[in-house]
This record gives C-alpha cells, structure tokens and sequence, in this order.
C-alpha cells in the first residue's frame, strides 16, 4: 500500500500537468490563416556534436526543470525510430518533435525503446548529457508544403539561403 499513494500521487501530478499545460496551448491557438496549414511543422537544426541517435527531451528556458519527454513506445515515426534525417551541411531534420530547450539524455532510441517503464522525470534530468547542444534552429513551414523535403532542405542548405525559415535559435 505504501508504494501505491506515491504513485497515484505522481500520477496525479502528470494529469495535472497535462491538464495546465493543454489550456496554456489552447490560448496561443494559431490564427485562422496559419490553421490552414495541415501537419507538424518542419524543424531543422544543427548541434555543437552529433547526437542524432541520442533521445532528446524539452527542458524548461531556465534549464532546471523537465517540460517533456518521450515515453518507451514515443520514439517511433512512421513505425521506425524517429531519428533525425540528416541533412547537408550539419543539419539535422526532426522527427520526434524538438524546440529550442532540446537536451539530450544518454541513451540511443534503440535502448530507450526497450526499457521495461519509461524513466522518471528525475531519472531523465540525470541523464542529461547536454542542456545545451543547439548551435541553430530554424522552423521551416509545414511538412504538408513540401514534395521532397529531404531534397528542398537540402537545397536551401546548400544555398545559404534560409530566408524563407524562422529562426528559433
């Protein structure tokens, strides 16, 4: 009995949480315009070290407190490990869903993916390798507003060109 208030209390907390966190992003709700834009929007960036295959996790702005974190089953993208896609020039394409208070833990996807239980929050702050790995950030449009966007990053990459992004860091 006494191990189970702890955890109800936990998850509680986390309900919580998510409850706060949902009504903070229902505010900043997109304008009618941008909302015609349909999927995740596109991030790219680049890192002082390759940590491609290392999960990330969101820090809050200060760096002290962890806002949010992948589960064991949350590290896929279309049935594979969400790894990032490498691109020209030192830049990285995410697939997990990253901002600019990225951090990365010590473990890859592949060991993360086959842990029993995700880690708790203050497992995962233990973890950290890097609070701050991000050199460049840059949010790209709407994955939908792309054919080949492997190919048209890429491009602009190797153009310099990045005045059509918004950069985040």
């Amino acid at each position: 009995m006494g191990r189970v208030t702890p955890f109800l209390a936990i998850l509680f907390l986390i309900t919580l949480f998510s409850a706060c966190c949902s009504v903070k992003k229902a505010e900043k709700a997109p304008s009618a315009q941008a909302s015609l834009a349909v999927g995740p929007t596109v991030i790219i960036y680049k890192t002082m070290k390759d940590y491609s295959k290392l999960v990330p996790i969101i820090l809050s702005d200060d760096k002290k407190t962890l806002e949010s974190y992948p589960g064991i089953k949350d590290v896929f993208f279309n049935d594979s490990l969400a790894y990032p896609t490498k691109l020209h020039n030192g830049y990285w394409l995410d697939n997990r869903g990253i901002n600019k208070n990225v951090a990365f833990i010590n473990l890859t996807y592949e060991a993360f993916a086959k842990l029993p239980m995700t880690p708790s929050a203050e497992e995962l702050m233990n973890m950290i390798i890097d609070r701050q790995p991000v050199i460049g950030m840059y949010s790209c449009g709407n994955r939908s507003s792309y054919k080949d966007i492997v190919l048209e990053l890429n491009t602009r990459i190797d153009a310099g060109d990045f005045s059509a992004f918004k950069k985040i860091k």
